[in-house]
């Protein structure tokens, strides 16, 4: 069996030493599981443009990809995707050949709109069907620097909770979801900019507001945790 194996060690923590081990059928579960909440399970969600946005968003990890000159406030996350997965031996379309810097095709939604039923599209979304695991690697992958920064970020007091509440989390599958998801679509938490009078929302501040033991109660735990977060920052919201 596939093993994917994520570990990292980090010099101002010595004793941070773990490991993110899933099986290759478990990553194909996270991602058909990514896809199906934030897709529908549908191919035709796998390639989007949402109104008011100047980028397309692709795949189960909904991976911004920006036309060529444009920028905003967002990370650009589909070149990377695209490198990762061919660094792990698929096979490309020809649309994704140009190389790892290329931008998007399509200038604007009204663009992609139109190229809906085109051969390059019809790639696009064959490609992203058949990497539904790689894509769920790569969200591991992305995940496993999340804990450094995370830790980072606490109060010395509260970073033994923060690494522990983690490390329960990552002990499952579907812990590992639960993390993956949460701050793929929530953030890490750690940026001074994601504030609203003065309260974060993601993946740390999830963490710190849980204090269980037991593996097998983290998963409900970090739900009822994440709601609450999130019910916090509607009411902190200007």
């Amino acid at each position: 069996m596939v093993l994917l194996l994520i570990s990292w060690t980090i010099a101002l923590w010595p004793h941070l030493s773990n490991a993110i081990t899933l099986s290759h059928a478990d990553a194909q579960r996270i991602g058909k599981k990514i896809w199906q909440n934030e897709c529908n399970g549908t191919i035709s969600g796998l390639t989007a443009w949402n109104q008011g946005e100047d980028f397309a968003s692709l795949g189960i990890g909904h991976f911004i990809w920006y036309p060529k000159g444009r920028r905003g406030p967002f990370e650009e996350s589909f070149p990377k995707v695209v490198s990762f997965i061919s660094k792990r031996g698929a096979k490309l379309p020809t649309l994704l050949l140009r190389g790892v810097e290329q931008s998007c095709p399509w200038n604007s939604r009204a663009e992609f709109s139109r190229a809906q039923h085109t051969v390059e599209m019809n790639q696009l979304r064959q490609f992203l069907v058949d990497t539904i695991d790689l894509q769920a690697e790569f969200l591991i992958a992305r995940l496993e620097g999340a804990l450094p920064k995370m830790l980072a970020e606490a109060a010395p007091a509260d970073r033994a909770n923060v690494q522990q509440q983690f490390e329960r989390l990552a002990r499952t599958p579907h812990g590992c979801y639960a993390l993956v998801d949460y701050v793929n679509f929530k953030g890490e938490g750690v940026l001074h900019t994601e504030r609203y009078q003065g309260q974060g929302w993601g993946l740390l501040q999830v963490l710190e507001s849980m204090h269980g033991t037991s593996d097998a109660a983290a998963v409900d735990e970090f739900s009822s945790a994440a709601k609450a977060i999130l019910t916090r920052r509607v009411h902190n919201a200007p």
